[in-house]
């Protein structure tokens, strides 16, 4: 007992000192950012920028929301001030990640009217945007969580993403669109089987099995689609799901068109982050999986079958990565080119960890993600000095912060990575 005290005593000195250097790196970035809006977004800043809020074609118009561009951001510029030295003398673990999502959302708002100024913008067309852009990656998280609450690395959901547009093309031009959809989740789910069985009855390293099925899905649909699609048009010609509004609720000014004018991909992804989330926090086998993912050998001797756990939400996170591969032919173009996914599914990777491992977190992420794209596409037609790219980097700069730690810490499974012997 003795011993334990300078130990404790130890500890709790790290804690304070980890929260300290949180709190002044979190002060340090907002007085950057008050800095940056100062001088970049509000000298020689003039005019109103003008946000429209409504479309002609809606229920209720609402006026267009007039912002005067200059007084916004010095006034921006002075509460991201005041954020930052109340981070240096007040700093706490409690206050650090709030003070840092507000500034930061401060900062974009006084972005986007330094952008606008002296023209107007379509705030709801762009939300709008964001919804449909951050569906795969948000479906892709939510695969990575599902994946690794249970300790599965799950580097393929690229791979299974591609796999769900191409089948979701090419079954899609034979048999209809739903054809196409549930197919796309089936081979989704296929690939996780394939997964599951490579990492945990095989026990093969997890990044080198989802780089496998990565490479294997790109080689195969980039052949396909060179030497089949290009000579047999009509299997690369699917439907395409068209948005439809829900009455009323599609009516709500700006809310409306964001979440209930939508097509069947992005009411799928909401319904699925809700399921995902009661599954794993508010049902038995939700607290089983967790309990895998943090201490297997211990829920092995409660009498979990960890085996069939990690099977169960990796195949399930398969199906997610299907349906979420889908949306690009089925829920976009109609047709599939090669590796058209983008990298979205190490995309929805960064989501996962920026989330911290909660389907909910993960949706954020990837609404975050999303509005750096849709915000980007903006950007080219708001003619803006700064290049676009720019604005695509922040929510990767952002995702590195909290992976190392900077700002907050985030913490995945503790069992993550680690093959599970049975004894």
């Amino acid at each position: 007992m003795t011993m334990a005290a300078p130990h404790s005593t130890s500890s709790a000195r790290d804690i304070d000192t980890r929260k300290n250097r949180q709190a002044w790196i979190s002060g340090a970035t907002l007085i950057a950012l008050s800095i940056l809006v100062t001088t970049v977004f509000s000298f020689e800043t003039t005019g109103n920028a003008v946000f429209r809020l409504s479309r002609p074609s809606d229920t209720w118009v609402l006026p267009d929301l007039v912002v005067a561009a200059a007084p916004f951001n010095y006034l921006a510029a002075a509460v991201l001030a005041f954020l930052g030295v109340r981070q240096f003398f007040r700093g706490g673990a409690r206050w650090t990640a709030l003070s840092i999502g507000f500034g930061l959302v401060l900062a974009v708002a006084a972005f986007l009217v330094w952008a606008t100024a002296g023209k107007s913008f379509s705030l709801t067309g762009m939300l709008q945007a964001t919804m449909v852009r951050a569906v795969p990656i948000a479906l892709g998280g939510l695969a990575g969580v599902l994946s690794e609450r249970v300790a599965v690395v799950n580097i393929a959901i690229e791979g299974m993403l591609l796999a769900g547009a191409f089948t979701g093309a090419l079954v899609g031009s034979l048999i209809g669109g739903f054809g196409g959809l549930i197919s796309a989740v089936i081979v989704g789910g296929l690939f996780g089987l394939i997964l599951a069985a490579l990492v945990v009855t095989y026990r093969m390293d997890q990044i080198i099995a989802g780089v496998v099925i990565n490479l294997f899905v790109l080689g195969l649909t980039s052949y396909v689609s060179s030497q089949v699609f290009q000579e047999y048009r009509f299997l690369n010609d699917a439907p395409v799901f068209r948005a439809f509004k829900i009455p009323l609720l599609g009516d709500i000014p700006v809310i409306g068109p964001m979440l209930f004018q939508q097509n069947l991909f992005v009411y799928g992804a909401l319904v699925m982050v809700a399921l995902a989330t009661y599954y794993l926090f508010y049902t038995r086998h939700g607290l089983q999986a967790r309990a895998v993912g943090e201490h297997p050998r211990a829920a092995d001797t409660l009498g979990i079958n960890v085996y069939r756990t990690r099977y169960v939400n990796v195949v399930m996170a398969g199906m997610v990565a299907g349906f979420g591969g889908a949306w690009f032919t089925l829920g976009s173009v109609g047709r599939f080119d090669e590796n058209m996914t983008g990298g979205r599914g190490f995309i929805g990777l960064a989501a996962m960890i920026f989330g911290r491992w909660h389907p909910v977190g993960a949706l954020m992420a990837a609404l975050i993600f999303g509005f750096a794209d849709s915000l980007q596409q903006k950007l080219a037609l708001l003619q803006t000095p700064i290049p676009s790219e720019f604005l695509a980097m922040a929510p990767y700069i952002a995702t590195i912060i909290v992976v190392a730690g900077l700002i907050g810490r985030a913490r995945p499974p503790a069992a993550d990575g680690k093959p599970y012997i049975k004894e």
